[in-house]
């Protein structure tokens, strides 16, 4: 199986600015994802994929055919090709630094830029590999491109030896995951499969069926605004007040002091004056029961503030976003030993760790299509020190072939 056709596709790919936007309801949220989609397409019918089809959504979906008559389930590969906007995708300008020497890296000497293993200790596992970076100045892309590029590339290899025994294999594509809305337009029954997983994970060797419990929360704040000389008991300050609720959070629950199974409150952004203030923010949690606590605790520090300075102060907007899949997948163990194995088989040592976000397979676990989430090879996604290893990226793509290998041995 050829390696650097994995790395040739995902650089190509990268090269397209997909960047996903919140704000916008529409899918795709970017017209700018539909370029991708399309170009996916077209290769994917040159390779000679069948039932290639892309919708006005800009969903991708096609099938590899089975090359035996055995009835067996068909397995299905997920990926989304949306970046995430918190940092640009605009003109990525990647390079390959060759077996890495355990050193930092510098990725923008004018800026002082620097991708070092005092920060980033994730990077020593990797001495003597061939690395992808940026330039520092954007994200690389490697979430999820790097499952895209893992996928087509196993589409191509199992394409082009039909002498392979196996099932019929679905590939599907996404927009829009990154803004929560991956699986809005996903036709499951299009699709095809009966079971999938998302390619959508971190290092090599990360399996994952559980991820956290999902909601975005915004809060508006309407103050008074009138001249300071005469603001005594009659201005309302819609900055102050804002950061009077979030002060009301619990602070352990930052994320930036959680870890493993911890939820969080997350404040995405911050926007206010005088006379109006807005807050977004994503509330995670993987236990249904402390999530669902999470959410109210939010609600009643706007209504607390509401009782403090007058009815119609704070506005509180909860809206749930996914579920952990855990309880979807646990009635498939299949799904996950038979990632385990093949794993094993191949020197990979398994990591089974909860997902701390989310995926399009938690969605579309409820929408019954079991959906566990295996690695893509990035790590440092959604910022501008985003890296993905070259030799995780070949390595996953004979994952998924053996994967599939797998389901076709029964």
């Amino acid at each position: 199986m050829s390696g650097s056709k994995v790395t040739d596709k995902f650089l190509r790919y990268i090269a397209m600015d997909t960047q996903s936007e919140a704000e916008k309801e529409q899918i795709p949220s970017t017209k700018k994802q539909l370029a991708l989609a399309r170009q996916l397409a077209e290769e994917l019918k040159i390779m000679g994929a069948a039932e290639v089809t892309l919708d006005s959504q800009s969903y991708v979906y096609a099938v590899i055919p089975a090359t035996i008559e055995k009835e067996l389930p068909a397995i299905g590969f997920i990926a989304h090709m949306d970046t995430s906007p918190d940092a640009s995708g605009e003109n990525v300008k990647a390079r390959t630094v060759c077996q890495y020497d355990g050193k930092e890296i510098c990725l923008h000497e004018k800026k002082g830029i620097f991708l070092s293993p005092k920060e980033f200790p994730s990077l020593k596992k990797y001495v003597g590999q061939d690395l992808i970076v940026t330039d520092g100045t954007t994200l690389l892309g490697a979430d999820d491109k790097a499952g895209v590029a893992e996928i087509m590339a196993m589409a191509e290899y199992f394409l082009t030896h039909p002498e392979i025994p196996h099932g019929k294999i679905c590939i599907g594509f996404t927009p829009d995951e990154e803004v929560g809305r991956g699986a809005d337009g996903f036709d499951v029954a299009l699709f095809g499969a009966d079971v999938a997983y998302t390619v959508d994970g971190g290092a090599l060797g990360e399996l994952e069926y559980e991820n956290f419990n999902a909601a975005s929360g915004r809060v508006l704040i309407h103050g008074r605004g009138v001249h300071p000389g005469a603001a005594k008991n009659i201005m309302k300050n819609a900055s102050l007040l804002a950061m009077e609720f979030h002060q009301m959070l619990p602070e352990e629950q930052n994320p930036m002091y959680t870890e493993g199974y911890e939820g969080f409150f997350h404040l995405t952004d911050i926007q206010g004056s005088m006379v109006e203030a807005r807050m977004d923010y994503i509330i995670r949690d993987h236990d249904r029961e402390k999530f669902e606590r999470k959410k109210i605790l939010f609600s009643r520090i706007g209504e607390f503030l509401n009782e403090k300075y007058g009815e119609g102060t704070v506005e509180v907007i909860l809206k749930d976003t996914y579920y952990n899949m855990r309880e979807k997948i646990e009635p498939h163990p299949y799904l996950i030993e038979a990632a385990r194995t093949s794993m094993e088989k191949l020197g990979i040592e398994p990591r089974v760790v909860p997902i701390r976000g989310g995926t399009d397979g938690a969605r579309l676990s409820y929408m019954g299509l079991p959906c566990p989430n295996l690695c893509a090879g990035g790590e440092n996604c959604h910022g501008i020190y985003e890296y993905v290893c070259v030799q995780s990226m070949e390595k996953i793509v004979e994952l998924l072939a053996e994967i599939a290998g797998a389901f076709a041995k029964g």
